[in-house]
């Protein structure tokens, strides 16, 4: 990628206008350009036919169109498909399609890896890298849309929700994940509903109030706990943003929309989070917050001392949030044949961060002691 050329994939419609009137052409034609590259998935200036023979010209010269490079594609037995991205320098992302009967879903990274390092989620022993550019998030959806076309196409191949609960945690990349949510919600480009694009974030206070001001997509928060003592150990996060201040923001957020509510995760940790004394607990918490629950199975990864909690004992804490007239649903697990699903959205690919190699040591170690 030249450092010289703006990408134009990851303009929004401000920035798009702001280019074109910088060479000098209207801002008419950044409508032309998002419908282009988003809509119709032309990547070549010259193909663009209702542009000038100048303008196509001047825009090789001036701009470019690039994409991450496809090197691994997998279908589960499921129907989901997985996709591992190598970007421009190297580093690579995930990104999943969890197709259903009346919707298909896009799960996208925000980041290479991820900074928080929640203790149960195999993508935080990767460490972290970096943030993705807009270009880099929007690219996600770009492709799946071209390769699900590839595969034909059908009702259950189409993107119709986007999540950003990939790679990453998307609040701590505010400045490019706006600019990606514009174009996932513009009608020259992808033209999604806002209330089928979901944010979700481990709790980055300040930033979920300024999500609710630049675009008020749906939020998800990631949970997974009842208290302070046990989020602490579980999500990092939570000793600077407690539970209290988190709430907070959440009654918050759609205020002026009573309509929708807050989406709360919450990973089911076998003998950890998933007695009745801690649904309990959560019928306290949000009693004044209007959310519903998605209760995960925990996906095991290798290393990992977490259990999935079995499939009572999610009924029976099920049962206790419903009996409190909380909206709960158990998340369906899938993509587990080719390691897509919640959790498990680590690269094949050899990490080298400093966190990763600790873990991996410290695994050994467990491994050696056990042995003697």
């Amino acid at each position: 990628m030249s450092a010289a050329k703006p990408n134009l994939l990851g303009l929004d419609r401000k920035a798009m206008r702001a280019f074109f009137e910088q060479i000098g052409e209207k801002p008419y034609r950044a409508d032309q350009l998002l419908k282009w590259i988003h809509a119709v998935g032309v990547t070549d200036f010259s193909h663009m036919t209702n542009l000038s023979k100048p303008l196509r010209d001047a825009l090789t010269h001036l701009a470019e169109i690039t994409l991450p490079e496809v090197i691994y594609e997998k279908a589960a037995a499921d129907g989901t498909y997985k996709w591992l991205l190598r970007l421009y320098d190297g580093n690579c992302i995930e990104t999943v399609f969890i197709p259903e009967k009346t919707r298909g879903t896009l799960c996208i990274s925000s980041q290479v890896g991820c900074i928080l390092n929640c203790d149960f989620c195999s993508t935080g022993k990767q460490g972290f890298n970096r943030n993705l550019s807009t270009a880099e998030i929007i690219s996600q959806l770009w492709v799946a849309v071209r390769k699900l076309s590839e595969n034909g196409g059908k009702h259950d191949h189409i993107v119709t929700n986007v999540v950003m609960m990939g790679m990453g945690e998307p609040l701590l990349n505010v400045p490019n994940v706006v600019p990606a949510l514009n174009l996932m919600l513009d009608d020259f480009a992808y033209g999604l509903s806002k209330r089928r694009v979901t944010v979700s974030t481990s709790g980055v206070i300040p930033a979920i109030y300024q999500l609710r001001e630049e675009t008020d997509v749906a939020l998800a928060v990631s949970l997974h706990a009842p208290n302070d003592e046990l989020r602490n150990k579980l999500v990092p996060l939570n000793k600077k943003y407690p539970l209290k201040e988190l709430m907070a923001a959440c009654r918050d957020y759609f205020k002026d929309d009573r309509r929708r509510s807050v989406t709360m995760e919450y990973v089911m940790l076998k003998g950890v989070n998933d007695q009745p004394e801690h649904a309990r607990q959560l019928v306290k918490l949000l009693s004044d917050v209007k959310a519903k629950m998605n209760l995960i199975p925990f996906n095991p990864f290798p290393h990992t001392d977490y259990e999935r909690s079995d499939d009572a004992t999610i009924a029976r804490f099920q049962h206790i949030l419903m009996e409190a007239d909380i909206n709960t649903t158990v998340r369906r697990t899938r993509g587990d044949d080719i390691d897509a699903a919640c959790g498990q959205l680590v690269g094949q690919v050899k990490d080298k961060t400093r966190r990763h190699q600790r873990y991996l040591n410290d695994a050994a170690k467990k491994v050696i002691g056990e042995s003697v």
